[in-house]
């Protein structure tokens, strides 16, 4: 396990993405918790959200899709 996918910054938050959001290189996406450190993640590419794979708080692993996206 490398970490824990979060979709929002709190548990109170709203998730940083929605399916349908638009998204650009820079843009943050989620949140990967690893040794008690957060660290952002941006979008590789620029698109739409298409679909979330992962679970709220569920551990991932390195190279594990998190999204589906539609490049424009």
């Amino acid at each position: 396990m490398v970490g824990t996918f979060y979709r929002s910054p709190s548990p109170e938050s709203k998730s940083f993405i929605e399916i349908g959001s638009k998204v650009a290189e820079n843009t943050v996406v989620c949140i990967i918790e690893a040794m008690k450190i957060m660290n952002e993640i941006q979008a590789e590419a620029k698109g739409t959200v298409v679909e979330v794979l992962v679970e709220n708080g569920q551990p991932v692993e390195y190279g594990q899709r998190l999204f589906k996206l539609k490049q424009s």
